[in-house]
């Protein structure tokens, strides 16, 4: 279950105080504990008061240094590892504009050189043309929140821009029912199959398709996406789940590459969203 945001609070106010507990009974100033560490005291201060989030990697330097016992380590790296975890329900963020969550996105991108995206049942904002992204944002059942369309919409446009920036390098990994699920009209899903494989011919870009009818030995849960190989976040339903820990990171590393052995790429990838496009078109006579 996704952590509720009080938890997240409590936990990272009890990882903070028992850091900071622990190198006082040690006898250590935060200088020295920051050069056994090989941090900045200034991190090692904003750790123990709060101000900052230590990583899973940040806790265990800490907690090597200070010569921690193993029973007490293995608590406190729970409890970094669920600190960790960050989870944001669609409906707060729609309580505040979604467009603020494309503008949130565009920040990510834009502090990231390599990002994968996992699409097994839908193409990522980045890909969208203008009346798709209209459909996937629009409400569509009557418990989702109210929101601007018009406004998010045009926030997810503008953050294709990225795209362009060759210092950067984005993988999109779809399955065929990603790419082939009628989210909006034929015509609509014609633009959107005919725009992706004109994006797949950018040098800083790759799709690649899983088709049907192949085996692959893992079983597609969820949307994520991978920036570098500092965190991952999830989509549900509900929400957004962000994982930090670098073994979370790895798995979802490992799992990406698994899916991407088995999918057409290149030319071969082009060719079948073409041909998708090509088969929506005819849908419209």
């Amino acid at each position: 279950m996704p952590i509720e945001p009080e938890a997240q609070a409590r936990d990272r106010k009890d990882l903070a105080e028992s850091l900071r507990g622990l190198r006082r009974a040690s006898g250590l100033s935060g200088e020295r504990l920051a050069l056994r560490c090989n941090m900045s005291q200034t991190k090692i201060s904003r750790i123990e008061t709060g101000r900052a989030l230590p990583t899973v990697n940040d806790v265990e330097r800490i907690l090597k240094a200070l010569a921690v016992p193993d029973e007490v380590a293995d608590e406190l790296l729970r409890l970094a590892r669920r600190a960790n975890v960050d989870y944001a329900s669609w409906r707060a963020y729609a309580r505040v504009g979604l467009y603020h969550k494309q503008a949130e996105l565009k920040a990510l991108e834009a502090s990231s050189r390599v990002m994968r995206h996992f699409l097994p049942a839908i193409p990522t904002g980045l890909l969208h043309v203008h009346e798709y992204a209209v459909e996937t944002l629009s409400p569509t059942v009557s418990s989702d929140p109210a929101r601007n369309v018009a406004r998010a919409v045009q926030a997810r446009m503008d953050r294709q821009a990225v795209l362009d920036d060759p210092s950067r390098s984005f993988w999109f990994l779809l399955t065929e029912q990603a790419v082939k699920w009628q989210r909006a009209s034929p015509g609509a899903m014609a633009a959107q199959c005919a725009h992706m494989a004109e994006v797949n011919r950018k040098p800083n870009v790759e799709i690649g398709v899983v088709p049907q009818g192949i085996p692959v030995p893992a079983t597609p849960m969820n949307i994520f996406v991978i920036y570098d190989d500092r965190l991952v976040t999830v989509e549900l339903f509900s929400g957004e789940v962000v994982l930090r820990d670098p073994r979370d990171i790895t798995q979802h590393l490992n799992l990406f590459d698994l899916f991407w052995s088995h999918a057409l790429t290149g030319e071969a990838a082009s060719a079948f969203l073409a041909e998708s496009s090509e088969a929506f078109m005819r849908q419209r006579n």
